[in-house]
């Protein structure tokens, strides 16, 4: 899954993920609302900038992000993932338009 941006559509993109195994999954342009990973860097960006000692530079950075993404609730993965079904079924709904996410 992807943002539909044109860097995430190059070839050395497509050759990384083939290499992989890693099948696209069909995603309408411009849908934040329809990806959870959003609420994943959302939490995770809380909890860096929550940190007593925020990080100042690139390492510090990094390692900040490291610790704090394995803090991260088991409960709320398990919530993301299974939010995608209910995504999914709001995004077929008649009329369009925004969703609650």
């Amino acid at each position: 899954m992807d943002d539909n941006a044109t860097c995430h559509r190059t070839l050395a993109v497509q050759d990384c993920l083939d290499s992989e195994g890693i099948q696209r999954l069909v995603w309408p342009a411009r849908s934040p609302d329809l990806n959870p990973i959003e609420n994943v860097w959302d939490a995770l960006g809380r909890q860096v900038a929550g940190r007593n000692y925020p990080p100042t530079n690139k390492n510090t950075l990094i390692r900040a992000l490291t610790e704090e993404w394995d803090k991260l609730p088991q409960h709320l993965l398990d919530n993301v993932v299974q939010s995608m079904v209910r995504r999914g079924m709001l995004h077929h709904t008649p009329h369009g338009g925004h969703i609650p996410y």
